[in-house]
């Protein structure tokens, strides 16, 4: 297991740009696009590698791993099984968890591979941690705070970090909590900006421990979502202005955006 030293938001964002990281997604055919456009415009370098016999192998060259589990196919369910046992720091994002069985299975699987970060709403956390049923489909129906001792559970199980994603976003770890409040409800509105957070997040383990990752990812979103709002008039003008947001974002914009 590759163990990465902790480091301030700021540090880390820079630090991601200095690399750039090579970020394996297992993600969900919706997002593909736009996932692959965030990281890029965050400074990382996307790879949708989700093939059985090639996902170990790259997993093995990343500097990051997404498991996302919105499209669970049979071969991503394989290939998801490859890449997380080679021991490369990585993401789970439990979409949809707890109202569907296919997903719900494999993510309590995958749990047992000690994910470096799991990144969800509030709903899909509660169901991963055996606390609830899960939301509506893909939406929260719970919030972070509500979801606060089922995310330290986790955290503990896993021995990595627990994202809470909300108006307020949530981390933890076994021992620290973080809160990262503000952001556009805009983000809501575009198929994809949750799970370019935990992408981001896989990016950023390439460089700094899990809580330094989750922290840092969340404050981004915040931060450049904020200023898309302003530049856009609705969704689509929003997204554009989103991904220039991330590629225009300073390091020292994070400064005091994260709260213990």
């Amino acid at each position: 297991m590759v163990v990465r030293t902790s480091s301030s938001p700021s540090t880390a964002l820079a630090e991601l740009r200095a690399t750039p990281p090579l970020v394996q997604c297992i993600t969900n055919t919706v997002v593909t696009n736009f996932t692959a456009n965030a990281l890029l415009a965050l400074g990382a370098s996307p790879a949708m590698c989700d093939i059985p016999g090639e996902a170990g192998l790259f997993a093995g060259i990343a500097g990051g791993v997404l498991v996302n589990l919105g499209t669970p196919t049979a071969e991503q369910r394989d290939a998801a099984r490859e890449a997380v046992a080679v021991g490369t720091p990585w993401v789970l994002d439990p979409v949809a968890v707890g109202a569907l069985p296919v997903r719900t299975a494999l993510a309590h699987e995958l749990l047992a591979s000690r994910p470096t970060i799991v990144r969800g709403n509030a709903s899909e956390i509660l169901a991963l941690a055996g606390a609830g049923a899960g939301g509506r489909g893909v939406d929260s129906t719970d919030s972070p705070e509500a979801a606060r001792e089922a995310a330290r559970s986790l955290a503990v199980r896993t021995g990595g970090t627990v994202a809470v994603s909300g108006p307020v976003d949530l981390i933890v770890d076994a021992e620290r909590t973080a809160l990262v409040p503000g952001g556009s409800a805009l983000l809501t509105k575009v198929t994809g900006g949750g799970c370019a957070l935990g992408a981001a997040m896989a990016g950023l383990l390439a460089v700094t421990d899990g809580f330094t990752a989750a922290t840092t990812a969340s404050a981004i979103w915040a931060v450049a979502s904020e200023r898309a709002e302003v530049a856009s008039r609705g969704p689509g003008s929003f997204a554009v202005a989103f991904l220039d947001a991330l590629a225009t974002l300073e390091p020292a914009e994070l400064d005091g955006r994260v709260t213990a």
